[in-house]
């Protein structure tokens, strides 16, 4: 999966490497003595209001009761992605994905250590979490390490019910939805937004050694591993582009019902990042779908507009 850039550069590097948490910003190794639950909850507020500026935008429309909960599911997910992918040997990842899911399961049986754990746990226990949605999201990152590429859209659905879908399952739990109608909405549109992202990001993709476009496109347009190696916008690969930007659309247009099925405060929340992918996809096709070396991004006016629409409903 795609990452964001961690929020602190620095890293311990003056011992040998055995795990692979000395590749990572020194705050995510598991400490020897688990940290006051005050202490565990700051750790989680400063990592997501600091690591990724979409969350804190969305952070705004949250209900307060709701805003600490959030932060410590954020902060589990995103040192889970970066588990997976900032570490640069699979190997090592995997080590870490293994230890990540002692401590969830520590987590789950009482006696966690790490700071996130020892947040989440009283976000598990207030809001009757299962353990599978996080569980499912640590492999799909263990998948990253050993699957570099995918022959069908059908396999790329498959991954994408593991790294992203489970995603969606936890914000509905922490708003009390349970039931497999609202789920089965929001899997449609964290798996549009999970391939917006793959489209928004193949040329960074691919130097990690992964390709999400399906091998059969690839095939079909006749596009070949070397275009996007040598990072080649051919006429062929945009018209592909052009076709998976619209499937991606469709999937938005499966989950759009759910935001009329939730309360107003996560129907903000559910428009604010629906329409944000959408804006993804827009900027692939406003520059012609040549996304090879030339990463799109959401301009900073089209960012601002999303976050007024999404005020303006709030207050409605």
């Amino acid at each position: 999966m795609s990452s964001i850039a961690s929020h602190d550069s620095h890293v311990i590097s003056s011992s040998p490497d055995v795990d692979g948490w000395q590749r990572l910003p020194r705050q995510y190794a598991i400490p020897e003595r688990a940290p006051s639950e005050a202490e565990a909850q700051e750790y989680c507020r400063r990592l997501a209001r600091t690591h990724y500026e979409n969350f804190s935008v969305a952070s705004w429309f949250l209900p307060k009761r709701l805003r600490q909960h959030f932060f410590n599911v954020y902060a589990y997910c995103r040192i889970s992605d970066d588990l997976g992918d900032e570490v640069g040997d699979p190997a090592a990842s995997l080590r870490l994905l293994d230890q990540w899911e002692m401590e969830l399961n520590a987590c789950y049986s009482g006696n966690p250590r790490h700071p996130v754990f020892v947040a989440l746990a009283e976000t598990v226990r207030a809001f009757d979490i299962p353990k599978q949605p996080f569980a499912d999201l640590l492999t799909a990152f263990r998948r990253d390490q050993v699957i570099t590429r995918y022959q069908s859209f059908e396999d790329v659905l498959g991954y994408c019910r593991y790294s992203a879908n489970p995603v969606g399952h936890l914000v509905l739990y922490l708003c009390g939805y349970r039931d497999q109608e609202r789920q089965a909405l929001s899997d449609s549109t964290c798996t549009a937004l999970q391939l917006a992202n793959f489209w928004q990001d193949v040329s960074t993709d691919y130097a990690k050694g992964r390709i999400y476009l399906p091998l059969e496109d690839l095939g079909h347009y006749g596009v070949s591993e070397d275009d996007i190696a040598a990072e080649r916008n051919t006429a062929a690969f945009c018209e592909m582009m052009h076709f998976e930007v619209e499937r991606a659309r469709d999937w938005f247009e499966l989950g759009l019902p759910l935001i009329k099925k939730v309360d107003r405060e996560l129907a903000v929340d559910l428009d604010l990042f629906s329409r944000g992918g959408q804006e993804i996809l827009n900027a692939i096709e406003d520059q012609g779908f040549n996304v090879l070396g030339n990463r799109p991004s959401i301009s900073k006016t089209r960012k601002l507009a999303l976050v007024v629409r999404a005020a303006a409903g709030k207050l409605l």
